[in-house]
């Protein structure tokens, strides 16, 4: 269901928007807690790059990029 100013609420783009929010919001809490400033601003960019992409499948490929890079900068 494609909405104006881009919105899409599709099953898809909501798991999406919340699995990555999750993993975004824990990012930056432990980012915060152990100074590791490159966790902390990729949970940043993790929970609020879904507001700005409206194709499904980008925006899996973004999140699953971002949470990669997270594992081989631990």
């Amino acid at each position: 269901m494609e909405l104006p100013l881009g919105l899409d609420f599709s099953f898809g783009s909501l798991m999406a928007g919340f699995v990555f929010g999750v993993f975004g919001f824990y990012l930056l809490k432990e980012g915060r807690r152990q100074g590791h400033f490159w966790w902390l601003g990729l949970g940043l960019f993790l929970m609020i790059y879904p507001y700005f992409i409206t194709n499904t499948w980008l925006l899996w490929l973004i999140g699953i990029a971002g949470l990669w890079l997270a594992y081989i900068k631990r």
